[in-house]
């Protein structure tokens, strides 16, 4: 009775493996490079500070204005590669939020000293 009941699950074990058997399915596993890791975490990190000031109200408008709609912004940023997303990045970094506060002090003293000489002003006669 006891071989019986043995040999039954045998058999049956041996159908689920069996069966199941063709189930299985060879994967291949690789080893990711820390360089590659590296640029895929600062490239997600790019195309989200990059979205985060695209999604800016006056940013979106200013677009607008020069015709590129909101759904095609994503798509380019998804196309550009690494150095492109880079130099974008580079170059909106070097950019003053209020433009060169020196030049536009110069601009303002150039434009009293204009008006000074022409006679329309009388802000140097006291200096």
């Amino acid at each position: 009775m006891r071989s019986n009941t043995l040999r039954e699950f045998l058999v049956r074990l041996l159908a689920v493996v069996l069966i199941s058997s063709g189930f299985l399915q060879a994967s291949s596993a690789g080893v990711i490079g820390t360089e590659y890791l590296i640029e895929s975490d600062a490239r997600q990190a790019s195309l989200e500070r990059l979205d985060v000031l695209l999604a800016r109200q006056d940013v979106a408008e200013q677009l607008e204005k020069l015709g590129v709609e909101p759904a095609q912004i994503s798509a380019r940023l998804a196309g550009l590669t690494n150095a492109e997303l880079m130099q974008i990045e580079g170059t909106l970094a070097t950019q003053t939020a209020g433009g060169d506060a020196l030049g536009v002090i110069g601009a303002v003293f150039l434009v009293l000293l204009i008006l000074e000489l022409v006679g329309v002003t009388d802000v140097f006669k006291k200096i």
